[in-house]
C-alpha cells in the first residue's frame, strides 16, 4: 500500500512539473517572438493551452503561429496526462477506502461474543477505552463520519451508520454479540436501539446511557438490563467527597482499569474450582493474597462481606481486591483471562 501511494505521489509531481513547464514554456515563447507583456504572454497561453478560443491580443505573425501550433498539440497531451493523474488518483482513494471497510468487514464478521458500542461520543470513548485496555473485543457503531475517519484503525474497528436501523446492528454483529452498550446523547434514539437489539438478539445484556431519571423505567421495559444516568453518579460522587471525602478518595483509588493496575477483579467460581466449596475452602488470601469482599448468586443478588461458611454455588461469582500484583497472581494461578 506504501509503494502504491509513493507512485500515485511521483505521478503528481511529474503531472505538476510538466503543467508548469508547459505555462512557462507558453509565457516565455508568446514574450519573445511578439514582444508581449507578461501579462499578455500569460493570457495568450492560457486561452491556448485550455483551448478556449478567446480572441488573441493582437494578430499573429507566421513564427507565432508555429509556435501557438506546437503549444496546442504539446498541451493536449501534457494536459491529457495531467486529468489520467489526477482521475486515477481518485478512484485509487476510492479502492482505498473500500478496500480498508471490506477489510475491516470481515474483522467484524469473525467477531463472537463481543461487544457493541452505539456512539462514540465522551461516555462512548470512556467505555472503549476501559474495554481497550481489558483487550475485550469490541465494534463501535457511529453515525458521524468525521469522527470515524479521525478514530478508525485496526484495534478499533468501526460501522459508520445509524445504530437505530436494524441493518447496521446486524453488520457489527449484534446477532452474535454478547453485549450492547448505547451511549448516545438522546434517551429516545437509545430507547429505539434498545427496542431494535433486543428483537434481534434476546439473549444478549443491553446497557443504556440515560439524561432524565424519567427515561430509567422506559428503557428497563424496552429491554435494558442496566441504565446508567451519567449526570446523577458525578452529582452523587461529588457530593460524596464532601461528605465523606476520605472514603472516596480511597474507592478512587480503586483501579479496574487496564491489567497492570488492576485491584479489582470479579472472577466466576466455576474457574475457581470444579466442586462445590465454601469460601473458606479456596483459601484465596494465603493462595494469592487477595480477599473476597462480594458475593453475586446464580440470580444476580449481591451479598457484600460474605461469611467465610458460604456455600459457593457453580454458577455464582465472588468480588476480590488486592493489590495489583495479587490480582495478577489470582489470574495466572486460575487461569483466569
Amino acid at each position: 500500500m506504501k509503494i502504491n501511494n509513493n507512485f500515485f505521489l511521483t505521478k503528481q509531481y511529474i503531472a505538476v512539473f510538466l503543467l508548469v513547464f508547459l505555462v512557462s514554456v507558453g509565457v516565455l515563447g508568446y514574450r519573445l517572438l511578439s514582444s508581449y507583456t507578461w501579462i499578455d504572454a500569460l493570457y495568450m497561453t492560457v486561452i491556448t493551452i485550455s483551448t478556449v478560443g478567446f480572441k488573441e491580443v493582437q494578430p499573429l505573425d507566421d513564427a507565432t503561429k508555429i509556435f501557438t501550433i506546437f503549444l496546442i498539440l504539446t498541451s493536449v497531451f501534457i494536459l491529457g496526462y495531467v486529468i489520467t493523474v489526477i482521475t486515477a488518483y481518485i478512484i485509487s482513494k476510492s479502492n482505498l477506502e473500500d478496500s480498508k471497510q471490506k477489510k475491516m468487514q470481515k474483522k467484524i464478521n469473525a467477531f463472537k461474543n463481543h461487544i457493541i458500542i452505539c456512539g462514540y461520543g465522551r461516555n462512548g470513548k470512556q467505555a472503549a477505552t476501559k474495554l481497550l485496555a481489558y483487550n475485550k473485543t469490541f465494534v463501535i457503531i457511529e453515525q458521524d463520519k468525521e469522527l470515524v475517519d479521525k478514530y478508525k484503525n485496526e484495534l478499533v474497528p468501526f460501522v459508520l451508520g445509524d445504530a437505530s436501523e436494524d441493518e447496521v446492528l446486524l453488520q457489527a454483529g449484534v446477532d452474535r454479540a454478547s453485549c450492547l452498550i448505547t451511549a448516545l446523547p438522546n434517551d429516545a434514539d437509545n430507547l429505539f436501539i434498545v427496542l431494535s437489539a433486543r428483537q434481534l438478539n434476546n439473549k444478549i445484556n443491553i446497557i443504556s446511557r440515560a439524561s432524565q431519571e424519567t427515561s430509567r423505567h422506559k428503557l428497563k421495559l424496552a429491554g435494558a438490563n442496566n441504565v446508567i444516568l451519567p449526570d446523577v453518579i458525578g452529582g452523587d460522587h461529588m457530593a460524596s467527597l464532601v461528605v465523606v471525602p476520605g472514603l472516596m478518595e480511597f474507592v478512587d483509588n480503586l483501579s479496574i482499569v487496564g491489567k497492570t493496575n488492576i485491584n479489582i477483579e470479579e472472577v466466576a467460581v466455576a474457574k475457581l474450582t470444579r466442586e462445590v466449596k465454601t469460601i473458606r475452602d479456596l483459601d484465596l488470601r494465603k493462595r494469592t493474597g487477595c480477599t473476597v469482599i462480594g458475593y453475586k448468586d446464580e440470580n444476580g443478588e449481591y451479598l457484600v462481606n460474605p461469611e467465610a461458611d458460604l456455600d459457593l454455588d457453580p454458577k455464582s461469582k465472588i468480588v476480590v481486591i488486592g493489590r495489583p500484583e495479587q490480582i495478577e497472581l489470582l489470574n495466572n494461578t486460575y487461569n483466569i483471562s
